[in-house]
């Protein structure tokens, strides 16, 4: 078992359940590690002030319906963090590397043909997946976004942990300063 310790259960080998309450079907991916130096494990801090080595994290992403009913939910727990702060996330494109720009930009479910993308009409939380947060006195912080849709087959690779919360002014719009850390994701 590596540093960074993943649990995935990936949509093609979890059989779909019923959701509780919703019946209908579900499917989902859920990774959880801890952040290293090293940009071969499933999680990697590029700011060990901001993002300390050995910080948790935990990704759980679960698709409901299909068609117009289609919804994702992207949750990110994060512990070990700095206490008080706010930080920025977002589902990205490439897996992480050993560079922070390798995780490509986030993934758009309309795809802005300009980018990076900073036009509020493309970078906003209902055409991506966005999980800021403020940790709490332990470092410890969650988020969770719900989608109207479902993200296209590795077109999504990872979610990266920003410097701040999200712009959202025109020129700026889907920022949200330095990549802290990226966990490679598989979303289904």
């Amino acid at each position: 078992m590596s540093i960074a310790t993943a649990v995935l259960t990936a949509s093609l080998a979890m059989a779909p359940a019923a959701a509780p309450a919703m019946g209908v079907q579900c499917t989902g991916v859920t990774v959880r590690a801890h952040f290293a130096a090293s940009p071969t494990g499933e999680a990697v801090t590029y700011d060990q002030a901001l993002v300390p080595e050995g910080s948790r994290v935990t990704v759980v992403e679960k698709r409901y319906g299909s068609g117009k009913d289609a919804r994702t939910s992207v949750s990110l727990r994060l512990s070990g963090l700095v206490p008080d702060r706010t930080y920025g996330a977002h589902v990205h494109t490439k897996p992480c590397g050993p560079k922070p720009n390798d995780s490509g930009p986030h993934y758009q479910n309309v795809p802005d043909p300009v980018q990076p993308s900073t036009d509020p009409a493309y970078a906003n939380p209902r055409n991506e997946v966005w999980l800021d947060m403020k940790t709490d006195e332990d470092g410890r912080g969650s988020s969770t976004a719900t989608v109207a849709w479902h993200v296209r087959y590795g077109e999504a690779r990872s979610v990266v942990v920003h410097e701040h919360g999200t712009h959202t002014e025109p020129g700026q719009a889907g920022t949200a300063g330095a990549r802290l850390a990226c966990v490679n994701v598989p979303l289904a």
